[in-house]
């Protein structure tokens, strides 16, 4: 993993703002070399060990409700190049155009298997996919779907310039994103104006100080916040 020259970025993302944060991550090359290194090995190795886990989840998936196995959404990674995210799927077909992207407590699209696979995480199993590939890491900003990142400040798209992450801070914090959105009736207002930039706090204050002991702490915290 390397950034590119800073007259290479896409114009979208230059400013002061991103600058600023472009420059501290322009001196930290043996971490983003390490980090490639550590998604690429750790990955390849989750990939082998859990392939039972991922067939028998792909089966149960299949067998509960009509659909396909995985769920391919279009996000933002890396200098705002959008990517198909890979999911085992946990709502029922068409879910994005019955409903909003953001989901809800309680929501009546999440079928029986996904109200399981998505409360212990598995569902982004197959994100591991998305890492070897190069168009996600483990420890980063979560991908947001496109209608999201419009709303991007200046500084929030500093979170742009590496690879959109499978976990964070952000993401711990508020692993009941759902319950926060429940009831209101206007939910992809309420996460624009009030949950994004919250999150979007937590990611800027990473990006500013990540490190690999960092992101390897921030690995277990996610794996105890999965546990509880």
């Amino acid at each position: 993993m390397r950034l590119k020259k800073w007259s290479e970025l896409p114009v979208e993302i230059k400013n002061d703002h991103v600058k600023e944060y472009y420059d501290k991550l322009s001196h930290k090359g043996t971490y983003l070399m390490f980090k490639r290194v550590g998604d690429v090995v750790l990955s390849f190795i989750l990939v082998i060990i859990l392939s039972p886990l991922l067939l028998l989840l792909a089966l149960i998936i299949k067998l509960d409700s009509p659909g396909p196995i995985f769920y391919r959404q279009e996000r933002v990674t890396q200098y705002g190049r959008k990517f198909r995210i890979f999911k085992f799927r946990s709502m029922v077909v068409n879910a994005d155009k019955i409903g909003t992207h953001i989901t809800v407590k309680n929501d009546r699209r999440i079928t029986n298997v996904g109200k399981i696979i998505r409360k212990f995480r598995l569902d982004e199993l197959p994100q591991l996919f998305n890492i070897l590939s190069g168009e996600m890491t483990f420890v980063g900003t979560r991908p947001e779907a496109t209608k999201y990142v419009d709303h991007y400040t200046d500084e929030m798209k500093a979170t742009l310039l590496l690879p959109a992450g499978v976990t964070s801070l952000a993401s711990i914090e508020f692993r009941n994103e759902a319950k926060i959105l429940d009831g209101a009736s206007e939910p992809d207002e309420v996460y624009v104006n009030e949950v994004l930039p919250k999150k979007m706090s937590y990611n800027l204050e990473a990006l500013n100080e990540c490190s690999i002991g960092k992101d390897i702490i921030l690995i277990f915290k996610t794996a105890l916040a999965v546990i509880r």
